[in-house]
């Protein structure tokens, strides 16, 4: 079982910056591979932002190509979005999530989300 819990959102004004944080919590036995974040803005379908394997190998969404940037602490089990040149558009609730592995198979877990919203 993995608990993720996010932490950093808020309001922004359009090319501000923001960072999210995400902790997991986890048994000694498990695993932690990707991790990533997505979000899902009013209407919308959840699309992912960008995701990190636990070698360092990132993936991002064309959308937030060099102004997002991801990064992992794997000591603290932790994931980290650093948002610069923030638009209008990036308005979403943003989920981290994991995939993990108990011994048992791997399985995604998602955190219970964090609001960005960019003002004008």
């Amino acid at each position: 079982q993995v608990q993720l819990v996010e932490s950093g959102g808020g309001l922004v004004q359009a090319g501000g910056s923001l960072r999210l944080s995400c902790a997991a919590s986890k048994s000694s036995f498990t695993d932690i591979n990707t991790m990533g974040w997505s979000r899902q803005a009013s209407g919308k379908q959840r699309e992912l932002v960008a995701r990190i394997s636990s070698i360092g190998i990132t993936d991002y969404a064309d959308s937030v190509k060099a102004r997002f940037t991801i990064s992992r602490d794997n000591a603290k089990d932790t994931v980290f979005l650093q948002m610069n040149s923030l638009k209008l558009e990036d308005t979403a609730v943003y989920y981290c999530h994991a995939v993990a592995d108990s011994g048992f198979g791997q399985y995604d877990y998602w955190g219970q989300g964090t609001q960005v919203t960019v003002s004008p």
